[in-house]
């Protein structure tokens, strides 16, 4: 039986905190979530890894913890599909005696409903417009601050979140991490159109106490998209408690990120074997921290470090009206809908794989390069630790596994022509990111071991440097050769007793960079193998975080 082992000075997770999904039409997205389910706006930021994108925030009268709904929209975004690994659906709260009140509502907005009965509760299944499959939940649960602006009838407003369903390979695992790691409780299973649903409750008294895992063993995995949830976040009352989490969950192999300032509360991410991407979010400061609660979702509110970009982020978010005040946000007309990214589709010639934000509405791009014997699907799984959504992700996949047949040792034309053939493939790539508006410096070139070398290299040899480099356990094909770097950041890590990466030549890489003008970040980590750890991805997540918030 899997029991909590909680960390010093923890207690249980209450249960949700907020749920964040992509969308495409912010207008679009906005009207559904306050005039047909009747959630206020509480807050229009921007998403802090992209500044370029709305982050909307809706909840109840404050946005209390339980209640709040996220969406990043792109416009013209393809849409996702739902699959093991991700959570699918969200489930509000509603009064156990508004069923009818809801099935006429739902009705009178021509959506479609499927109806239900879960865990012995009542339920309406339905897609807001990008599909996400959104639920209502009829139980007398506890009430939430309400919206005295809403257009729902206040006797059948809803009161925060009942739960979410994820789909997964293996619900023990799930189990692991919620009984073992965070505090829940099994409340039981049944049977689900999609497999078995097996119910785990939070130790709190308020809303949003659920998480469903519909078991769906040898299913395809989802693909992300407008109408993906891209995360479930989870409450934790402070800095100190979630400290402490974030430590055990290290010790348990979670690999959670560093603490994210998310400027209403702090946050950190770690997925767990399935794949989904759980937070740990802090109920303090709130959306009241810097604006009147009777003020909330009126204004596009920055961060103190984008403020001195104001003007051009005005300039680029589309424009949208608040209807419950009737005022405009952002200045770009969004006209006609951009054209849908086409996933391994690139124009290159070469095999490429992609996943992130669709290219199309992308404005930064890591390029990702495996190594010997890895595949492009191998190093793309990276995208998950980063867990950045403003990038693209792509990874070219080398013939045979190999970008060339020698060590990056051998004289360079001991792995002739197969080095130009490799250079020329990432040369491709560049191109025809470049074609689709992501120049050079916005581009992170990265690779792991044999990956690593050829990245180094291309980047060395090329006159347009990409914005930044990332090597995991690589150094330079060709020493002494190479155009200047005039300032751009390089990441290499390497274990000192690494038989693929000797140390010197590590190190001579490092110097002949710095020379060269780049500003470079040189690891030697004891013990790491010929592997990547988690200090590397933060080093990794913060050079590409750089890039992606500087506003071309």
């Amino acid at each position: 039986m899997t029991t909590f082992s909680p960390a010093p000075g923890t207690s249980p997770v209450q249960g949700l905190h907020h749920v964040t999904v992509m969308a495409s039409d912010p207008q679009r997205n906005l009207d559904f979530y306050t005039q047909v389910l009747g959630q206020r706006l509480v807050k229009v930021t921007v998403n802090f890894d992209d500044p370029g994108t709305y982050h909307f925030y809706y909840g109840d009268q404050t946005g209390q913890p339980g209640t709040v709904m996220t969406h990043f929209p792109w416009p013209g975004a393809k849409r996702g599909e739902r699959g093991n690994g991700e959570v699918v659906a969200t489930a509000y709260s509603a009064p156990a005696d508004s069923l009818g009140y809801w099935r006429e509502q739902l009705a009178a907005h021509a959506l479609t409903v499927t109806e239900s009965t879960r865990f012995g509760q009542p339920a309406l299944t339905f897609e807001d417009p990008d599909g996400t499959w959104v639920e209502l939940v009829f139980e007398d649960g506890q009430a939430v601050q309400p919206w005295p602006a809403s257009p729902v009838d206040a006797a059948h407003e809803l009161r925060g979140f009942h739960s979410v369903t994820a789909w997964v390979r293996d619900t023990d695992a799930v189990r692991q991490l919620l009984v073992g790691q965070l505090g829940f409780t099994e409340v039981g299973s049944e049977p689900d159109t999609e497999g078995t649903r097996t119910r785990f409750r939070g130790s709190g008294d308020g809303v949003g106490l659920f998480v469903d895992a519909v078991e769906r063993p040898g299913q395809p995995r989802g693909h992300f998209g407008a109408g993906s949830i891209h995360h479930v976040a989870l409450r934790t009352r402070d800095d100190a408690e979630q400290e402490a989490y974030m430590t055990s969950l290290t010790g348990a192999g979670y690999r959670p990120t560093p603490v994210q300032d998310r400027q209403y509360f702090h946050s950190i991410y770690f997925r767990e074997p399935n794949g989904v991407l759980f937070e740990i979010a802090t109920d303090a400061p709130g959306f009241p921290d810097d604006e009147p609660v009777a003020e909330l979702g009126r204004h596009l509110k920055l961060p103190a470090w984008f403020e001195g970009q104001r003007a051009q982020i005005e300039a680029h978010v589309p424009r949208i009206v608040s209807r419950e005040y009737g005022v405009t946000i952002g200045q770009r007309d969004l006209g006609a809908a951009a054209p849908e990214a086409t996933p391994e589709d690139e124009g290159t010639g070469v095999q490429v794989f992609t996943a992130g934000r669709p290219l199309d509405d992308a404005r930064v791009a890591m390029v990702l390069l495996h190594g010997r014997g890895g595949t492009a699907r191998d190093i793309l799984s990276l995208e998950r630790d980063f867990n950045l959504s403003a990038l693209t992700y792509l990874a070219p996949q080398a013939e045979g596994n190999t970008w060339y047949p020698l060590s990056f040792l051998a004289p360079v034309e001991q792995n002739q022509p197969h080095l130009d053939r490799a250079l020329g493939t990432v040369d491709a790539v560049m191109g025809e990111l470049a074609a689709r508006g992501i120049p050079e410096g916005r581009v992170v070139l990265g690779g792991f071991s044999q990956g690593a070398c050829l990245a180094l290299e291309y980047a060395s040899r090329a006159e347009r440097k990409p914005g930044a480099v990332v090597a995991f356990s690589g150094g330079l094909i060709t020493l002494d050769q190479g155009s200047a770097f005039p300032g751009t950041p390089v990441f290499m890590g390497v274990d000192p007793r690494d038989g693929h990466i000797p140390l010197a030549r590590f190190e001579e890489t490092a110097a002949q960079l710095r020379e060269r003008g780049a500003t470079v970040d040189a690891r030697v980590i004891p013990g790491l193998g010929h592997t990547i750890n988690a200090d590397e991805l933060n080093a990794a997540r913060a050079i590409m975080q750089g890039i992606a918030g500087a506003l071309s």
